[in-house]
């Protein structure tokens, strides 16, 4: 039971969670400074979560059945491929295509009966967050393969979330919500781009087009890394200009240190993929490395942590200074 249980973790993707986690903080309290109802935020959260996971398993299911059917694939190539790891469980039979297809229909039921109660408690707004997250979450692998990924998770972990976040706690739509997104929005976006930079010529193999491989090499694609953190640094900027909160913002820039470091880190995956950044104070939580090392994915999923907890920190300190702003 316990290992069937790890494998279905291992297959949703379970690591990524924090990223949704984070930026709905920094939504929740916002919206909960402005006389929100907290509980409906914390069951909203809950919602959000299962879409993101049957998200990520839609994707494993559509991409490995993409995969099989590419000419000369071979089960046992795959599985030695150190980056590979998300379809694993599929190409390996730990799981079968009905049970991978079957849980990820469980997720989206349960974000279904979720945003039905939002629904009928909060009205008809509603409806259309759930209907575009929805259309995201079947459609991403698709999305993924003509270099709209990053364009579908901005949405998603932008106007989507926040804004469906904050009607369901005060039933207000407001533009404020969607300027306060862009900061964490930019860094989510950071954490898919990290992926593509990384998957660049298995995705050219299997025929993915991204932003990230229409450049000539991984270190050349590093150029839009490199936009999207300047980018992220600059939002909080506009949320001040905007009046939505006030300098304490500024909290954010703390994380600067860790964003050069991850910078450097993808340049030296760009010319050694099999090269490991040196231990900081700061690299953690990175959990599963014995396991990760054994399948040689260690190199891939460092740098995988490194930009969730980039995120996960820059939220925190995001959150904290819009707590600090309204006092």
């Amino acid at each position: 039971m316990n290992k069937k249980f790890a494998i279905i973790m291992e297959c949703s993707r379970i690591f990524s969670l924090p990223m949704t986690i984070m930026s709905w903080l920094v939504v929740f309290v916002f919206a909960a400074l402005s006389s929100g109802k907290v509980s409906y935020g914390i069951l909203c959260l809950l919602g959000i979560c299962f879409a993101h996971l049957a998200t990520n398993i839609f994707d494993d299911y559509f991409d490995y059945k993409s995969l099989i059917k590419q000419v000369g694939f071979d089960k046992k190539e795959y599985l030695n491929n150190s980056q590979k790891t998300k379809c694993r469980y599929l190409v390996s039979g730990l799981l079968s295509e009905g049970e991978v297809l079957g849980l990820a229909l469980v997720y989206l039921g349960f974000a279904g009966i979720i945003g039905l109660f939002f629904f009928i408690k909060c009205g008809v707004p509603v409806l259309y967050y759930a209907l575009f997250g929805g259309i995201i979450a079947i459609s991403y692998s698709a999305l993924s393969k003509i270099k709209l990924s990053e364009v579908a998770v901005a949405l998603a972990y932008g106007p989507l979330l926040y804004g469906g976040v904050y009607f369901v706690m005060t039933k207000t739509v407001s533009d404020e919500i969607f300027i306060l997104s862009l900061p964490t929005m930019f860094m989510t976006v950071i954490l898919l781009y990290i992926h593509t930079v990384m998957d660049f010529d298995y995705d050219i193999n299997e025929g993915h087009q991204t932003i990230a491989n229409s450049f000539d090499s991984q270190l050349d694609s590093l150029i839009i890394l490199k936009m999207l953190l300047v980018l992220a640094y600059l939002a909080p900027i506009l949320l001040c200009i905007f009046d939505i909160a006030d300098w304490q913002l500024m909290l954010t820039y703390l994380t600067i240190p860790l964003a050069v470091d991850l910078y450097k880190s993808m340049v030296d995956y760009s010319t050694d993929k099999d090269s490991i950044p040196e231990k900081k104070w700061y690299h953690f939580p990175m959990e599963n490395r014995e396991n990760l090392e054994k399948m040689k994915a260690w190199p891939f999923m460092i740098r995988m942590y490194q930009s969730r907890n980039l995120m996960g920190y820059y939220s925190i300190l995001l959150t904290l200074g819009i707590i600090l702003s309204d006092l």
